[in-house]
């Protein structure tokens, strides 16, 4: 099995784990199929250009934001002042990762949004006809 299989694979597990904890959490599951798109409007970078639309997306589609946003939900709920809907935008959020990357979507590289870290290489990419300019 190759490394990028075996990613997937985990991220599988992830997003199992991620909803098991979401609903035994107290959330309703609906949350993680209603929220699922919200973090793609990340990858509207790409209307502007690639290295823009790849350092969008990457920003969004990390584990890092959805981490420190469950640190800060824990502490608030133990100094007793819990903001369920921090658990709650991190539980979808970190979902939403771990479901792309199961089924292949990575971080990009800026040369091409279907060159990811899950990808082996850049992908070939055939020359673009310009439209003749009137």
């Amino acid at each position: 099995m190759s490394p990028t299989a075996f990613q997937r694979l985990e991220n599988v597990a992830l997003a199992a784990m991620i909803a098991v904890a979401f609903v035994l959490a107290g959330y309703d599951w609906w949350w993680l199929l209603a929220l699922f798109l919200a973090f793609d409007v990340s990858g509207l970078g790409y209307l502007r250009d690639q290295r823009i639309g790849a350092l969008g997306y990457n920003l969004v589609h990390n584990y890092t934001g959805p981490a420190l946003m469950t640190v800060a939900h824990v502490l608030l709920v133990a100094w007793g002042t819990p903001q369920d809907w921090l658990g709650l935008i991190a539980g979808c959020w970190a979902f939403h990762i771990a479901v792309d990357r199961a089924i292949g979507y990575g971080l990009k590289f800026s040369d091409s949004p279907r060159h990811t870290h899950l990808t082996d290489s850049a992908p070939a990419v055939s020359p673009r006809a310009t439209p003749p300019r009137s």
